[in-house]
């Protein structure tokens, strides 16, 4: 790290000097009210050459600005300000004259006054940006005091059910990623990770279905991107408060930027409820008769407390370089205390076993990630050089106690159990982009060459144990046949090459390769035993698209890779119900997918959009979550590689505004799944489809309204087919204080008390039905102030690393 370090600064000190003998232009003035002749603080800045931008900035408190390391030429000076003229001034650069001095420039006052505009248009909720569906999270008021889990159940092509799971396009396998870099929280249990994110702090969400050579090949269904909040150039800062039956935060962030300098703070709390029922009844099968029959009943009602903070600093040393440094921690507690009844019999119907579990289970979880990133612009447009580096660390402990109640509710068996988990990441990337174009008799054909280069280290630990007592007034005594220590290693080595190519009539071309080499070891300490494999996957991908007035057409191929999670590797056993045990898989191989897709979108001039694809899946060595029950009755719940998974399906999405005050968008999904594994004797297909709708209409008076709804016709796994659920919601906002404060109202399946989901599930070893019912009707009221300047600042962005699939964003 301190040679990385050493050599980031000898790249800053070169691109500077660089900059600096290429660029000689400075240009120097202020900004001033011509009434008052009072500076305009923060005013924004622009020097243009015809109608590219070039470089910007915004003035300092005094309303003074500088725009150094200038190319020779003429150019276009534009100063803007929120209730003043816009001003332009021809500029001219020259050998004999680098430096202009312009003095003080005066804005003359708008005469239209800011209380006399009535905004009227609204952006859209669901954007298309080619490559990627985009929904604009901080525009949905029926966000506001919910969890990341609440704003994924309104993002297109996406599935959440009602315990938080997530599929794209009927796929669990998904890379989740905060502002295009992976986040430890998320990699550890996706479901409990979205419902401890507040809605809140997420801006919008990305969704690629098929990413490009230059993406990491992690993801066999997709990327799905979360970006968050960002203040612009100035001070500028809010605060949010969330009171709720389910769900209560209290939240802040500050931002500051002048001239070269950037830092933004950010820190939230935040609770939430999980409350629920099941009922489970499972016949256990031997030699495909019944042998046992199984009947539980379980509830709980628990409420974790968490919350994050980040930092992140930005500082430009001219006008083509940056260097970037952020730091984030998350951390809290997730309790999932639950009371179960047990009953099992035999063929006779004669009672084996009754008894009460009360279960007391507490994850008290935490990540740290740091980012320290260079990136470096040329003078030709879009050709860029960065150099990243990242480091993450993820204690993730799961502890709980059991104790066995027998029918005279006397104490019986008490079984405690500790598991402290570990993760550690380090990584090392490095990009290069570089432009050029190619001319010809009929057309100009603009070319993009993409290479780069990445390395990641992760050290992944898991040392659990487990005491039980017999006599439940016993001591507890170590139980060696539950306890190991494990330490699992793995290295991915990556290269890739991409070439973009566009045409003024149209077509665009996306082609590349990623060669990704891979090196895996593990070590059981406890039972000295070991594991250890490599190998090397060569990605291709292709994008071929032809533009026709306001239509697109595209076709995509892809290959993905599947590497199993932390959450799937972790060995530990959580034994907490004795007949039901679940595991993780030290021994998985990953999965590898192809992906096809045939998509067509059109935007008409009155703002309708619509997507549609038609799209193929298949993975090999697929990953599923598996069960096996033994003579005994005991359930082995834990993830396997199951063989074959194929989905065909169509995508339909639109957005649009009915009138300049209503917006509209839904979308809905079919698709054909089918399941096979020779090696589990087993094979499951059949139809899944889903539907989601959201509305949104302004009012006078700073008043908004927003209906939103989803409903499911369920999921398929191999051995399990869930019932249909649904989702609805109903909000209203009125934002007050000269539109810097607002108060909203959420209410989430006001209408119903909870919403009940049946399944069946089977096996070779046993046959069961279940059902839940998930209490979530609630009521949430939020309020937020925004305060401070918020203008337009720098158009460059912080680069940071993005493992797992989406490179730089």
């Amino acid at each position: 790290m301190k040679n990385l370090f050493t050599l980031l600064l000898w790249l800053c000190a070169a691109g500077s000097v660089m900059a600096q003998s290429v660029n000689p232009g400075k240009l120097s003035g202020s900004v001033t009210d011509s009434l008052t002749a009072k500076p305009v603080p923060y005013a924004n800045v622009v020097l243009k050459d015809g109608d590219k931008l070039l470089t910007g900035t915004a003035a300092d408190g005094e309303g003074a600005f500088v725009l150094p390391n200038l190319p020779l030429g003429n150019f276009i000076l534009e100063l803007t300000f929120l209730g003043y003229r816009s001003q332009t001034i021809p500029i001219k650069l020259t050998a004999a004259q680098p430096s202009v001095k312009l003095g003080a420039i005066k804005l003359g006052a708008d005469s239209k006054m800011l209380s006399a505009v009535e905004v009227t248009g609204m952006k859209a909720i669901v954007e298309d940006k080619g490559d990627r569906l985009v929904y604009n999270a901080e525009k949905d008021i029926s966000n506001s005091g919910g969890t990341a889990a609440d704003v994924l159940r309104k993002v297109p092509t996406l599935n959440v059910d009602l315990d938080g799971n997530v599929q794209m396009r009927g796929n669990s396998n998904i890379k989740i990623l905060i502002n295009g870099k992976p986040s430890g929280m998320m990699a550890r249990n996706l479901a409990d990770a979205l419902r401890q994110m507040p809605a809140n702090t997420i801006k919008s969400v990305e969704v690629i279905t098929s990413p490009g050579a230059k993406y990491d090949a992690e993801g066999s269904a997709g990327v799905i991107n979360i970006i968050t909040k960002k203040g612009l150039q100035g001070f500028n800062g809010s605060t949010n408060v969330t009171v709720g039956n389910f769900n209560r935060s209290l939240g802040t962030n500050l931002n500051y930027r002048k001239n070269k300098f950037g830092i933004s703070l950010s820190a939230n709390g935040y609770q939430y409820r999980n409350k629920w029922e099941n009922n489970l009844s499972r016949t256990s099968l031997i030699n495909g008769a019944p042998a046992a029959f199984l009947y539980q009943s379980s509830n709980a009602d628990n409420t974790g407390t968490g919350g994050y903070g980040e930092m992140s600093i930005d500082y430009d040393p001219d006008s083509t370089s940056r260097i970037n440094f952020s730091a984030n921690v998350w951390g809290g507690n997730y309790p999932n205390n639950t009371t179960m009844r047990t009953s099992l019999f035999d063929l006779e119907g004669t009672e084996l076993l009754a008894y009460r579990n009360e279960s007391r289970f507490r994850n008290p979880y935490g990540n740290g990630q740091l980012d320290l990133g260079y990136t470096k612009t040329f003078k030709k447009k879009g050709q860029e050089f960065s150099l990243l580096t990242q480091f993450s660390r993820m204690p993730d402990n799961y502890f709980y106690e059991t104790d066995t109640y027998s029918g005279a509710d006397e104490i019986t068996y008490r079984q405690n159990s500790s598991n402290y988990s570990r993760n550690k990441e380090y990584t090392v990337q490095t990009d290069y982009v570089h432009p050029f174009e190619v001319k010809s008799i009929s057309d100009t054909l603009s070319f993009k060459l993409e290479v780069g280069a990445k390395a990641i280290r992760r050290d992944i630990g898991s040392e659990y144990r487990v005491e039980i007592a017999l006599n439940g007034n016993g001591d507890l005594e170590p139980d060696p046949t539950q306890s190991n220590d494990f330490n699992y290693f793995q290295r991915v080595y990556s290269g890739y090459t991409s070439l973009r190519m566009s045409t003024k009539s149209k077509w665009s071309l996306n082609a590349g390769a990623r060669l990704e080499h891979t090196e895996i070891k593990g070590d059981f300490v406890s039972t000295n035993t070991s594991l250890s494999n490599q190998y090397n996957n060569l990605i291709p991908s292709i994008t071929i698209s032809k533009g026709f007035k306001k239509q697109t057409l595209k076709i995509s191929y892809t290959q993905r890779i599947q590497r199993p999670l932390i959450w799937y590797l972790n060995p530990w056993l959580n034994a907490s119900d004795t007949l039901n045990i679940s595991t993780g898989n030290p021994y998985l191989d990953p999965e590898l997918s192809h992906a096809v897709e045939l998509a067509h979108s059109l935007n008409t001039d009155k703002g309708l959009s619509v997507n549609t694809s038609l799209y193929w899946r298949y993975a090999d060595n697929a990953i599923e979550y598996l069960s096996t029950v033994n003579e005994e009755g005991v359930s082995l719940n834990r993830p396997e590689n199951i063989a074959k998974r194929k989905a065909y399906g169509v995508n339909l999405n639109l957005a649009g505004q009915p009138n300049k005050n209503w917006s509209l968008n839904g979308g809905a999904d079919l698709r054909y799944v089918d399941l096979t594994s020779p090696g589990q004797n087993q094979r499951n297909n059949g139809f899944v489809w889903s539907f989601n709708m959201n509305s949104t209409y302004k009012l006078p008076k700073n008043y908004s309204l927003q209906a939103n709804g989803s409903v499911s016709s369920g999921w398929i796994s191999l051995q399990s087919n869930n019932s249909g659920y649904y989702w609805y919601g109903i909000a209203a906002k009125r934002e007050f204080w000269d539109n810097k404060a607002s108060l909203t109202l959420n209410l989430n399946n006001p209408f119903n008390k909870g919403i009940r989901q049946t399944g069946t599930r089977s096996a070779p070893s046993f046959e069961s039905e279940f059902s839940s019912y998930y209490i979530n009707r609630s009521a949430r009221l939020t309020f937020e102030w925004r305060f401070g300047q918020m203008k337009e600042g720098s158009s460059k962005r912080s680069k940071k690393i993005s493992n797992d699939d989406t490179g730089n964003r």
